[in-house]
C-alpha cells in the first residue's frame, strides 16, 4: 500500500477535496488521508509515500517532521530542504540569472537589531547606508515586503523617500526587501504543478481580497505562452512541486513579481470553483504519480536545476 498523506493547518475545503478525489480514482494500492503524527523517532521510514505539505512554513515542529520523512524516502511535496533555505530576494537573483525579467529589487537590514545582538554585530555593515544609491536604483514609487513569508503581509506601498522612512520604522526585526513598483496593464498568477502543468489565473491585487480573482484581463495566444514558459522554467530551477508565480504585465513584458508560494491559496472561496476544481484534479494525479514512482529508502525528493546544476559545477544557463 502506498500511502498518501496531507498535512495542513485550518483551511478544510482544498486538503478534503483533494483526499477525495485522490481516493474516487479507486487505484489500487494508492489511497489518501490526513496526516497523523502521534510519534516522530529519528531516521524513521513512516508510513507515507508521498505528503502534501501545506502547513509547515508556519509549524517548525512540522518541517522537522517533514525532513525527517524525506530522509527516510518519502517524497515530500514539496522538498522541505529546499524550503526551509529559499527566499524571496535569492528568487528574485536566481530569476535575472536565468533571464526572466523582475522588478529592481535590494534587501535591507532589519529597521531594529535581532535579539542577542548588539551594534557591535553589525561591524561589516555601513552606517548609514548608502541611501541615495538604493533609492536612485529602485527609484519610486516602490514596494517594501519581507524577504521571506507571504500572504500579502506587512507590505507597503512608498511614494517617496520621507514614506520609505516613515513606514521603513514599523518593520521592527523583518528584513524587508525594496522592490520598483511595475506599472501593469495586466496581471496574472499561475499554478505549477509537477514542474509541468499550468493554470494561468487573471487576478487584480488591487481589489479586495475575496474579488481579486475577479478582473476582465484577456492574454492573446503570445503572451500565454510565454507565461507558461515563464512559469515552468522558474520552478524548474527552484526545484518546486506546488507554486504558485503571480506575472505582472508591463508593455506587454511579464514580470516575475512573487514567486515563493510554495504553499499558495487554494480555498475554493477565494480562487473560484473553476480554479479550485483544477488544483484539485491536478495536484491528486500529480501526488498519485510520485506515489507509483517512489523507491522505499531512495531520496524520493525533486531538486531544482540550481541545486543540480551547483552540485555538477555547471552554470545556470
Amino acid at each position: 500500500m502506498k500511502k498518501i498523506g496531507i498535512l495542513f493547518g485550518q483551511e478544510r475545503s482544498f486538503p478534503m477535496a483533494f483526499i477525495e478525489r485522490v481516493n474516487s480514482k479507486n487505484i489500487e494500492g494508492i489511497e489518501a488521508e490526513p496526516v497523523r503524527i502521534d510519534k516522530v523517532p529519528q531516521a524513521d521510514s513512516g508510513e507515507y509515500a508521498v505528503i502534501v505539505d501545506r502547513i509547515s512554513q508556519d509549524v517548525p515542529f512540522y518541517r522537522a517532521y517533514l525532513k525527517n520523512a524525506a530522509i527516510s524516502g518519502a517524497a515530500v511535496i514539496n522538498n522541505p530542504f529546499w524550503w526551509s533555505a529559499d527566499e524571496k530576494f535569492f528568487n528574485n537573483a536566481l530569476a535575472t540569472k536565468i533571464g526572466v525579467p523582475v522588478p529592481k529589487t535590494v534587501i535591507l537590514p532589519s529597521r531594529e537589531i535581532p535579539p542577542d545582538t548588539s551594534n557591535q554585530s553589525f561591524s561589516n555593515l555601513a552606517y548609514p547606508l548608502d541611501w541615495e544609491g538604493i533609492f536612485n536604483y529602485v527609484g519610486f514609487p516602490a514596494y517594501m515586503k519581507p524577504f521571506a513569508g507571504g500572504g500579502w503581509k506587512n507590505v507597503y506601498k512608498l511614494s517617496d523617500m520621507d514614506d520609505f522612512y516613515y513606514k521603513h520604522g514599523e518593520t521592527g526585526q523583518l528584513v524587508m526587501l525594496l522592490q520598483e513598483e511595475i506599472h501593469f496593464e495586466q496581471y496574472y498568477r499561475c499554478y505549477c504543478i509537477g514542474g509541468k502543468h499550468v493554470r494561468i489565473m487573471a487576478y487584480e491585487p488591487r481589489n479586495p481580497h475575496h474579488l481579486r480573482y475577479q478582473s476582465d484581463f484577456n492574454p492573446g495566444h503570445d503572451l500565454l505562452k510565454q507565461m507558461e514558459e515563464i512559469v515552468i522554467k522558474l520552478n524548474k530551477y527552484l526545484g518546486y512541486d506546488f507554486n504558485t508565480v503571480e506575472l505582472a504585465v508591463r508593455d506587454g513584458v511579464p514580470y516575475a513579481i512573487d514567486f515563493c508560494n510554495p504553499a499558495p491559496d487554494a480555498e475554493k472561496t477565494s480562487v473560484g470553483d473553476d480554479n479550485f476544481d483544477w488544483v484539485v484534479e491536478t495536484a491528486a494525479n500529480y501526488a498519485i504519480e510520485r506515489a507509483m514512482e517512489h523507491q522505499p529508502g531512495a531520496d524520493n525528493l525533486t531538486w531544482g536545476e540550481f541545486v543540480k546544476r551547483s552540485v555538477a559545477k555547471q552554470p545556470l544557463t
